[in-house]
């Protein structure tokens, strides 16, 4: 999907990923070497740039805060696990409900599981920008996009390779 974004993709990204510690940074080089984007991994306090992916450490929860001057920043957090994961993506999602002047597009790809799921929800129902979930076709396991879909919450269903064109498309 990154490879797909633009290096002057004006937005940051932000990822959670259930994987353990020490296997983030190293995704995050091999995605980086893949992409246009910077790829990171995300560390305490790191603000928020457009062009840039960041990807929540393994053992950490992942939280949007605000910073000085109208911008964003990173804040991680080993509070205990959220649907059995840490880092969890309703974390991050519910890091993003009191950034009500924040354009949020969200995107749940494959995962076992409903984590995100319900926190996409309520970001739908307050009129996030837009949200996107991974497609069955393109799924390994198609788990936590099919819990939001089954919640009548997301905007678009698309296979894995549309889903970069779509966010190009819907945040310039």
């Amino acid at each position: 999907m990154l490879e797909k974004i633009p290096a002057d993709f004006p937005a940051p990204i932000v990822i959670v990923q259930h994987m353990p510690p020490n296997f983030t940074k190293s995704l995050a080089q091999r995605l980086n070497s893949l992409s246009e984007l910077n790829v990171v991994e995300a560390e305490e306090g790191m603000e928020l740039l457009g062009g840039t992916a960041y990807i929540a450490p393994g053992g950490f929860h992942l939280n949007v805060v605000p910073g000085p001057a109208e911008s964003y920043r990173l804040h991680l957090s080993q509070e205990e696990p959220c649907n059995g994961h840490r880092p969890s993506v309703d974390v991050l999602y519910k890091s993003l409900f009191p950034l009500e002047s924040l354009k949020r597009h969200i995107v749940l790809l494959t995962g076992m599981g409903s984590d995100g799921a319900k926190a996409m929800k309520r970001l739908y129902d307050a009129g996030v920008t837009s949200t996107i979930a991974e497609s069955e076709e393109t799924c390994v396991v198609f788990g936590m996009p099919r819990s939001a879909i089954e919640l009548n919450c997301v905007s678009h269903v698309l296979p894995l390779h549309e889903i970069g064109p779509k966010l190009v498309q819907v945040v310039k």
